[in-house]
């Protein structure tokens, strides 16, 4: 199938912390050389931050050395941390408080601040973009790209207008996805990506390797009375 393709020094796959994060380093890493490199960072959701969901208790030793000055540049990190507990919940009505002392130091969580992880996400990349990385929301990345060496050379995108079955619908809804080719390619999937069991299969890295554990999260959004909230609690 013949794809439309487009260049670039680095493509990262993966709109998250990790990889805006990587995309404003690399972009900060030109300037400062004087280098032209291209970044391209691909993200599935529609918009960056749409497949963010947590929230998080934010511990900022990353941020403040990728952008020192962040708090005047306005990224939303504003709620600090003021008072830690640690419940142990003995049923559905009833919990233990555990005693400050006991609580390990890992737990503990002053100097950090409570955030919408989405929302820093969004923050990062209107900083990405005004460094010169170019993003595509929207854009799925299905394959990754190999040449005659097994080296890899960049991703393939997921084609758009396609049907239950896999099979294109027909102009002028099928548009077949692009090539991104690229000297440097980074995965920021998470822990369990697309494109990272690809190169997993591929080059057996999981060979002499105990499986993986994956814990599965819920979140849940409560509504509660303001004055029955404490801002800064954790």
């Amino acid at each position: 199938m013949n794809r439309e393709s487009m260049e670039f020094d680095v493509v990262i796959v993966g709109g998250g912390p990790s990889g805006l994060a990587a995309a404003c380093r690399l972009a900060q890493l030109s300037k400062k050389h004087k280098k032209d490199w291209q970044i391209a960072v691909v993200e599935k959701g529609s918009e960056i931050g749409a497949h963010i969901i947590s929230g998080a208790v934010f511990e900022t030793k990353a941020l403040d050395e990728l952008f020192p000055d962040w708090k005047d540049m306005g990224a939303p990190v504003e709620v600090a941390v003021t008072k830690d507990e640690f419940h142990y919940l003995r049923s559905n009505k009833k919990s233990i408080k555990t005693p400050e002392l006991f609580i390990p130091s890992q737990m503990k969580n002053h100097g950090n601040y409570i955030i919408s992880l989405g929302n820093l996400c969004k923050w990062l990349a209107v900083q990405a973009e005004e460094l010169g990385v170019i993003l595509f929301p929207g854009f799925p990345a299905r394959s990754v790209i190999f040449d005659e060496n097994d080296q890899v050379k960049g991703v393939i995108t997921q084609d758009m207008g396609i049907d239950a079955n896999g099979k294109p619908k027909g102009k002028p809804a099928y548009e077949p996805g692009y090539k991104l080719l690229a000297k440097h390619t980074i995965l920021s999937e998470g822990c369990r990506g697309h494109l990272g069991k690809q190169i997993i299969n591929k080059f057996h890295l999981d060979a002499h390797s105990d499986p993986q554990h994956y814990g599965l999260g819920i979140k849940e959004i409560w509504q509660i009375d303001e004055s029955k909230s404490e801002l800064g609690k954790v």
